[in-house]
């Protein structure tokens, strides 16, 4: 069964998912529309400033971060990434068994050496 029929029949298994990310496009579409005719537009001064906080700015928005902040960024991807890899680890700790268990201690005690040499450098400060 080879031809333009065998497609067809193929590409409309597809048909669902097709409709269902048009009906998606289409209700966020829809309700931007309907929200930009049916909200109330009454500008306030306050509302229209730079700063909803209430404080004035005092400085260029465009300046740069300090380095330290990349710093701490960077420290909390590094263990977050840790803590993905000690979930299927603790969901599969009846399957791995012993040899399981001391590798994720010592994937651990890895992590545990570079939080203790970032706390003694001072890359957790923040000053």
């Amino acid at each position: 069964m080879d031809g333009p029929a065998h497609l067809l029949s193929y590409l409309s298994n597809y048909f669902p998912i097709l409709l269902f990310i048009g009906v998606a496009f289409a209700f966020g579409a829809g309700t931007l529309i309907l929200s930009h005719f049916v909200q109330p537009k009454l500008p306030d001064p306050e509302k229209l400033s730079p700063y909803e906080c209430g404080s004035e700015p005092f400085s260029d928005a465009r300046m740069p971060f300090p380095v330290r902040y990349y710093i701490i960024a960077m420290l909390f991807v590094i263990f977050d990434i840790e803590i993905v890899f000690l979930y299927p680890w603790a969901i599969a700790l009846d399957r791995i068994g012993v040899i399981g268990m001391v590798e994720m201690l010592i994937f651990i005690a890895l992590f545990v050496v570079g939080y203790v040499y970032a706390w003694k450098k001072g890359a957790l400060e923040w000053d």
